[in-house]
């Protein structure tokens, strides 16, 4: 009867085994792995962005949208293709074994992907649609993206792993003593842990069921448990070293993001100075324009008066050449404005050859804007004005903080304010720390391997040989149990001595590189300021040619009229004026761009996901409590290192 209940009981636990690891077979879709993976990513980076940068990313997705400008404006322009993925991913046309059908089906759909015959963008319907479609954009938020995906994998290191295994063989043994025919189900079940301080567990369940087919059809359940666990007690045997590659992956996420913000940075700062020089170069073009408009009726002016004998032939030559030369700039100018805008498009991510326009309602605002019409302003006549005598002594005035731009802070407060926002300067920071986690590990792998390992293994496989045998059982007193002591004397340890060597140098490496990077923000921060405040005067002294220009050229055009002036003078006057509209604009541009340099190089720009920005309010920083911060870090005069700060 004991017997009868034991055979019951070992075949009880071989279906169940099978009943446990059938449902696990073939029975997930590709697209619900999909899902998980975006879920546990996203979990990932909502967590880290919150704690790396103090607030959530509303709208990270990594999913093209359905129905993007880019193939709103290939399909409504009928623009030329190669194939239909030129439009978009999911217009392309799919392999017959594509494995997720649902994957096209749940991408998010933009408002701007809406076309007009032709489009019209302000700068910050440019800095959305650079978010949607540029692919540099969307290759950073990917590579945000996959770094939580290896973190997840870290993770999995160290969560319980569960393995089925379900084999059937049919087999026919022919031999000369006869035939044996015979079915054999082997299942097993095992689990395993990796813990955190180096011990690794296994156990395994298997089930054996053997049938003969032949001869006496006997049939038998083999059933076997084993179980191991293994303990690192000298190297590896520690969990900041077990657990290293997985730090390794947090903080990788955590420089991705810091990455992602800093480029979004850069990247606004770059769509805006393109969409600003298409603007520029336009204006070159009405200028030219004017210019040529200009010229040209002086060639007539000239020849009237030459026909009259009031001028000479030359002088009409002289017209005429200088007409030629505001043609080919005119000309020039407009090639260079398509060229412009051709890059412009690239960087949003839009074909090249769609028609689309900027709005130039935003030059208009940046040029009548209160910061710089105070120096457009029509002057009163410098006639009145008392001019030193020729021998008086020269003196130059430099140039002057009082109508500095809200931007133009002191360099040491700019420096700080860089020192201390300055996200890339974080990971190089963070770097020097790794490499200090590096030298740990490479000096523990100097150590002696000293392992304790334990086994036990419990009850009897079946095969058909032993078909014939009774039901097997897992019982504690017919076990197998080991415990080993094992030890690995560092007696050769050439490649960890090399590579404990190279952890040292790659540290020192990593702090020149740190240094470097230091350096070069208090570089940039300094180089934005002095364009900021070159461009300024820039903007005055323009203004102020602009003006003169204008004078010369009405004054000689009457001079001109009245025989007392050249056709050359006329033309002179109107090229200057002409250079010095340029050059006005070419300031603008140059110290609106150089604003906005200057607060992504402070790493105080805050960009959306959206490509949306909020700029920065020097007022809104304490510069006394940023020094505070910043002085608590210096070393001490000592020339003995500091080790708490190590530590730290």
């Amino acid at each position: 009867m004991v017997m009868a209940s034991s055979k019951l009981g070992s075949k009880l636990i071989g279906l169940m085994v099978i009943c446990v690891m059938l449902p696990l077979v073939g029975c997930r879709s590709p697209q619900s792995y999909r899902q998980e993976a975006d879920e546990v990513s996203s979990s990932i980076l909502d967590e880290t962005w919150q704690s790396a940068m103090g607030r959530s990313e509303d709208g990270f997705t990594i999913e093209p949208a359905s129905d993007s400008l880019r193939r709103r404006l290939m399909l409504d322009q009928n623009l030329p293709m190669r194939v239909p993925a030129s439009a978009s991913s999911s217009d392309d046309q799919l392999i017959k074994q594509w494995p997720d059908d649902r994957y096209f089906d749940e991408r998010p759909v933009v408002e701007n992907a809406k076309v007009i015959e032709i489009p019209r963008f302000t700068l910050i319907e440019a800095l959305q649609i650079a978010a949607t479609n540029s692919r540099s954009y969307q290759s950073q938020k990917e590579a945000v993206f996959q770094t939580a995906l290896r973190l997840d994998l870290e993770r999995n290191e160290f969560r319980n792993t569960w393995r089925g295994v379900a084999d059937t063989i049919l087999s026919s043994n022919l031999s000369a003593t006869g035939e044996t025919n015979g079915i054999l189900n082997q299942d097993s079940l095992s689990v395993s842990k990796k813990f955190k301080n180096g011990s690794e567990f296994m156990g395994l369940l298997a089930v054996d069921l053997a049938k003969l087919l032949s001869g006496s059809r006997e049939g038998s359940t083999g059933i076997r448990l084993e179980t191991s666990l293994s303990i690192p007690l000298l190297r590896g045997s520690s969990r900041f070293i077990v657990t290293e590659p997985l730090t390794q992956a947090q903080r990788d996420v955590v420089y991705s993001i810091y990455n992602f913000e800093r480029f979004k940075r850069t990247f606004a700062v770059g769509i805006a100075s393109d969409y600003l020089s298409v603007l520029q170069q336009l204006d070159r073009v009405d200028n030219s324009v004017e210019n040529y408009k200009r010229v040209v009726a002086s060639t007539r002016r000239a020849r009237r008066l030459a026909d009259a004998g009031r001028l000479p032939e030359i002088q009409v030559d002289q017209s005429v050449q200088d007409e030629l030369r505001a043609r080919n700039s005119w000309i020039s100018a407009l090639q260079a404005s398509e060229q412009t805008l051709d890059r412009f498009k690239m960087a949003l991510g839009l074909p090249t050859d769609a028609q689309i326009e900027l709005d130039p309602g935003e030059f208009d605002i940046l040029l009548n804007s209160d910061r710089y019409a105070r120096y457009l302003e029509p002057r009163e006549s410098m006639a009145d004005e008392e001019v030193p005598p020729a021998d008086a002594p020269v003196i130059l005035v430099p140039p002057s903080i009082e109508d500095a731009g809200p931007m133009e802070m002191p360099e040491a407060d700019a420096v700080l304010i860089a020192l201390m926002n300055r996200l890339d300067l974080r990971v190089a920071v963070g770097e020097i720390v790794d490499a200090q986690r590096g030298v740990a590990v490479a000096a523990d792998n100097l150590r002696a391997d000293v392992t304790l390992l334990g086994s036990a293994s419990l009850g009897e496989s079946r095969s058909l040989g032993s078909a014939g045998f009774d039901d097997a059982q897992v019982r504690t007193d017919h076990g197998f149990y080991s415990l080993l002591l094992g030890i690995d004397l560092p007696f050769e340890r050439t490649a960890e001595r090399n590579s404990y060597r190279n952890a040292l140098i790659g540290y020192e490496q990593m702090v020149r590189r740190f240094q470097e990077a230091e350096d070069s923000v208090k570089f940039d921060v300094r180089s934005v300021l002095r364009t900021l405040l070159e461009s300024r005067e820039t903007i005055k002294i323009q203004a102020e040619s602009v003006r003169v220009a204008q004078r010369r050229v009405d004054s000689t055009d009457l001079f001109l009229q009245a025989g007392r002036a050249e056709i050359r003078d006329l033309l002179e006057a109107q090229n200057a004026l002409n250079s010095a509209q340029d050059a006005l604009t070419d300031a603008v541009v140059n110290y609106r761009i150089g604003e906005l340099e200057l607060q992504r190089d402070l790493g105080v720009l805050e960009v959306s996901s959206a490509g949306l920005w909020t700029e920065f309010d020097p007022n809104d920083y304490d510069i006394e409590e940023i020094t505070a911060v910043l002085q608590s870090m210096r070393p001490s005069d000592s020339n003995q290192p500091n080790t708490d700060a190590t530590k730290n």
